[in-house]
């Protein structure tokens, strides 16, 4: 077993890395250029939903208040009428880039902090390289990638997109895992 506090150097150095990698991903538009594609009548829609006055939340149209009314004719035609959607509304501002960064560094050491915990309970000081590799890598794509598959699965999200968020998680992780096995204690 090892403790947590000989490794707060992995985990740090762990989410710089991953966290230049994915801006570097990210800024160059390597493949994610695709991931949002602009909607038909861009003005038309914006017009429409402005008008609306929509608080920011996430939510779902057509939505049923009950299990019973998703099971009605009447909302099953809803349904076939369309259109059927789930979105987020964002505030009306620019993205707090500094903000969001911050909170993407934080949630990389997180990350980190979980391969750690599961490693340094499997792995005892002096552990070759490998065994640590393996166990920080497959702990940090399950936080990087696994869950965001549920996106899909369950509210359509193109699985394009959720492939190519894996493919980063991908990196991230063996980032993680090379980071670890270089410096276990």
């Amino acid at each position: 077993m090892t403790g947590l506090t000989a490794l707060w150097l992995p985990i740090l150095l762990s989410a710089v890395f991953v966290f230049v990698v994915s801006s570097v991903i990210h800024m160059t538009g390597l493949w994610h250029k695709s991931d949002y594609p602009k909607v038909p009548n861009e003005d038309k829609v914006r017009d429409a939903i402005r008008s609306l006055a929509i608080p920011p939340g996430d939510y779902m149209i057509p939505r049923p208040m009950s299990t019973a009314e998703m099971k009605s004719p009447e909302f099953a035609e809803k349904v076939k009428q369309g259109p059927v959607l789930m979105m987020t509304v964002m505030p009306n501002e620019m993205t707090p880039m500094g903000q969001n960064l911050a909170l993407w560094f934080l949630y990389s050491a997180v990350v980190s902090l979980f391969a750690t915990y599961v490693a340094g309970r499997a792995l005892s000081p002096g552990s070759e390289y490998l065994p640590v590799f393996r166990f920080a890598g497959v702990t940090a794509f399950v936080g990087y990638s696994v869950a965001l598959w549920q996106m899909s699965i369950w509210y359509k999200r193109a699985w394009s997109m959720t492939i190519k968020a894996t493919v980063d998680g991908l990196i991230y992780a063996l980032l993680t895992a090379g980071v670890f096995g270089w410096l276990w204690p």
